[in-house]
């Protein structure tokens, strides 16, 4: 079935969906969005997902600070964590490809899920035996893959949560999973640090590749999404015998036919725009995120009170962000709280200067992560759902990769200089500068608004 062929079913599917949205308004349709089966899978692979992100991130950034190496080293190595950004230049294959055997067995989305999920905890395991004072080399080597199948990961979750839900049910996944993802942060930060404070890390690590098993066992009771979606580009995957030049030229169109799709149907210079602003929206937040466990360690706080205030207090007030940012989108619409959003994190981080004026004061500590977590939660559900709206239901792995690896991309790179700044201004400058650095963000939003409200009505 070719792609043009199906366009008026498709269309006729997305018509009786925006049909049924009235029945999701409300206080009370918000409840029943919750309240979807998909939300327990959608839970689950949220907890997978978020689960590495801070063991390739801000977790082995503590360790590495534990073990004394320098903040340039540290803000370097973090880069190797980049893949989360970079993820979309592989998301056309996670889309189109075919798992031989598992595919038959679980489907498209699942057997990614599996394959990847299997890396990961491969490559926690890894992490935990090599150690942070191996060779530059090696240590590069086990987070790049580690960070490489983690984002394979989110390439088949995020598809896994839009095809499995219906439009109008996407804010409330997209907090579900946020919920599930904030669990696996707490996870790997809170328990981590607890575990490598009085024991290990490399226990700490070990056992975080155990609590993924019980993802990992879900995947073998979730429901596939139903493949109306994939069914659109059958002709990606061409019949066995075919000759050489077909199989090539069906693998080219499954990379660059979603991306020309999004071009097309947006207009050239609103995808522009629209690329652009993703990539600017959590700018403020990412810049930090290599310095945010040094700069713990170095106002005072031991590995106990980190995992206490920020990966135990931060995760609850981020499920609170969470769930409150997709109350409001259902509320209010994502473009308004768009706004809201990147104001709050962009201020938020002027509260870490309390901590910097007030070193070793545990209130501070409270107070940062209380106006941090908050707003990374309220905004990550927020852009989310925004970016679950903006896709082609046919093309969902790619082009949502694309646009939620622009949210992290700009900053994961600009954040290998994140270490040499604060060695040269100090922590209070840099904090004041992470702020400043939303300007971009608001000044495009303003730019898209008026095509943003009109999508909306």
């Amino acid at each position: 079935m070719s792609t043009h062929n199906s366009a008026p079913r498709f269309a006729n599917q997305s018509a009786e969906r925006r049909a049924n949205q009235q029945d999701f308004e409300g206080w009370r349709g918000i409840l029943r969005a919750f309240a979807q089966p998909a939300s327990v899978w959608v839970f689950l692979q949220g907890l997978a997902s978020g689960l590495p992100f801070l063991l390739v991130g801000p977790t082995m950034t503590t360790w590495m600070a534990d073990v004394k190496l320098s903040l340039t080293v540290i803000g370097w190595l973090s880069v190797a964590g980049a893949y989360s950004s970079l993820k979309f230049i592989w998301a056309p294959v996670v889309d189109a490809l075919r798992i031989p055997l598992l595919h038959a067995w679980l489907g498209r989305r699942r057997s990614w899920m599996l394959v990847a999920l299997c890396g990961v905890i491969l490559g926690i395991v890894a992490m935990a035996m090599v150690g942070m004072q191996a060779h530059y080399s090696v240590l590069l080597a086990v987070i790049s893959f580690t960070a490489f199948a983690g984002a394979t990961l989110d390439i088949s979750v995020d598809a896994y949560r839009l095809e499995i839900a219906a439009d109008e049910h996407q804010a409330a996944m997209a907090a579900v999973s946020t919920l599930g993802y904030r669990i696996g942060l707490m996870s790997s930060g809170a328990l981590a640090l607890y575990v490598a404070q009085f024991y290990s890390w490399r226990s700490a690590y070990l056992l975080m590749a155990a609590v993924l098993l019980v993802p990992l066992a879900s995947l073998f009771f979730a429901p596939e999404p139903k493949p109306e979606a994939y069914a659109l580009r059958s002709d990606a995957n061409p019949p066995a015998g075919g000759s050489r030049s077909a199989v090539w030229l069906a693998g080219a169109r499954s990379f660059w036919l979603p991306i020309i799709e999004f071009f097309r149907v947006k207009g050239t210079k609103s995808a522009l725009m629209l690329l652009l602003f993703v990539g600017c929206y959590k700018f403020p937040d990412q810049i930090i995120g290599p310095m945010a466990g040094p700069f713990y360690l170095a106002s005072g706080f031991d590995k106990a009170d980190i995992a206490t205030v920020s990966k135990l207090f931060g995760v609850w007030i981020g499920i609170a962000g969470a769930f409150s940012g997709g109350v409001a989108v259902a509320l209010y619409g994502a473009p308004r709280m768009l706004i809201v959003g990147a104001i709050g994190v962009a201020f938020s981080n002027l509260a870490f200067l309390l901590m910097a004026y007030y070193p070793g004061q545990i209130w501070s500590f409270y107070c940062a992560i209380l106006a941090d977590n908050l707003t990374q939660g309220f905004s990550g559900t927020v852009l989310v759902a925004f970016i679950a709206t903006q896709v082609d239901r046919r093309y969902t792995a790619t082009q949502f990769s694309l646009m939620i690896s622009l949210a992290f991309l700009l900053g994961k790179f600009t954040s290998g200089f994140s270490g040499m700044l604060v060695d040269r201004l100090g922590f209070q400058s840099f904090f004041l500068l992470s702020t400043l650095s939303v300007v971009p963000a608001l000044l495009l939003i303003a730019w898209l608004w008026p095509k943003l409200t009109a999508e909306r009505n």
